[in-house]
């Protein structure tokens, strides 16, 4: 298990620089996989590094099994971590980064064969890290993760540089830890993906905690039931629904209305005589419900450019 109490990191000095992490509490719990959600900037890579004593808190703690980590006798059976596959030697071979790891640990030389094996890199285990991709550097990375067969597991953004196999190959292997009874934090920005394989999720933003709950709560704060429309009069049907639900309109002939049940929007279409071509109720997604807890703490704004007028004024949209 991971706790983190009133867990602070302060950059530049006490009265001004960077407060990365906010008195920031929170468990991750074993037998369950933890989603660790948030904007750019947001403090999670910060808060794992203090976790495995990478970084030095400015206040607060962080612990592995009720330990910090500098208590860990020997850290690599108790927790593995993946925060930056890039963090290798690229003179060495997968093999030979691995063995040294094992061997500050005392682990048999055949386990560094095993986790190769289980990651899929047996084949290339003999190649120098600098020809590898960043799938297979992220794929080393949980090999070295794997060494100690630890029962704490973080990794952040683990299926950076995957093609499609490797992604469904860790939503198996992460659901597949927990299911062990292993305590696992995994940070993504792939909402889909942390749907799939989270049983529950800590949100933060600008540092401090904004949400931890399990999935299924997460996704019931996000409203009412969800219903999907499609029709060529979505304007009218929109502005008819308006004072009954929350009514949005994703593209033209979309919409999708929150609080009224299908049946219901059904009924209100029937009764402008609205023709529809889609109705049908939806789940929320975690994509929804996060980007409606973080909105306030999105640190990066992007915008998107105004469209170019041509020599009579008009924009490519149309008239002015």
């Amino acid at each position: 298990m991971i706790s983190v109490r009133g867990l602070s990191k302060q950059y530049g000095g006490q009265y001004g620089g960077v407060r990365a992490v906010d008195d920031l509490t929170f468990d991750v719990p074993t037998g369950r996989v933890t989603g660790f959600l948030g904007p750019n900037g947001a403090g999670k890579s910060t808060t794992m590094r203090m976790v495995v004593g990478l970084d030095r808190p400015t206040s607060g703690t962080a612990t592995v099994n009720g330990r910090r980590y500098a208590e860990l006798s020997a850290p690599l059976h108790e927790v593995g971590a993946l925060l930056d596959a890039a963090a290798i030697h690229p003179g060495r071979t997968g093999r030979a980064h691995l063995r040294i790891a094992a061997q500050t640990h005392g682990i048999p030389v055949a386990r560094v064969d095993e986790v190769l094996d289980q990651v899929g890199l047996a084949g290339a285990a003999g190649r120098r890290v600098k020809g590898y991709s960043l799938g297979m550097r992220q794929r080393l990375g949980i090999a070295a993760a794997l060494l100690g067969n630890p029962p704490v597991l973080l990794f952040d953004e683990p299926v950076n540089g995957l093609d499609l196999d490797g992604v469904r190959w860790i939503r198996s292997l992460v659901r597949g830890f927990a299911d062990e009874g292993r305590a696992v934090l995994v940070s993504s920005h792939l909402m889909s993906e942390m749907q799939l394989i989270a049983d529950r999720v800590v949100v933060i933003g600008r540092g401090r905690l904004i949400a931890e709950a399990d999935v299924d709560d997460v996704l019931q704060r996000a409203g009412g039931p969800l219903v999907r429309v499609e029709t060529p009069d979505h304007e009218r049907l929109g502005a008819a629904l308006a004072d009954r639900a929350t009514v949005e309109c994703p593209a033209p002939g979309r919409l999708e209305v929150v609080g009224m049940a299908a049946s219901d929007v059904g009924e209100a279409a029937h009764a402008l005589g609205v023709r529809l071509h889609l109705l049908a109720e939806a789940e929320h997604s975690l994509e929804q419900a996060y980007l409606s807890l973080t909105e306030d703490s999105v640190v990066h704004h992007g915008h998107l450019a105004e469209p170019a007028a041509d020599d009579a004024g008009t924009t490519a949209g149309g008239a002015r």
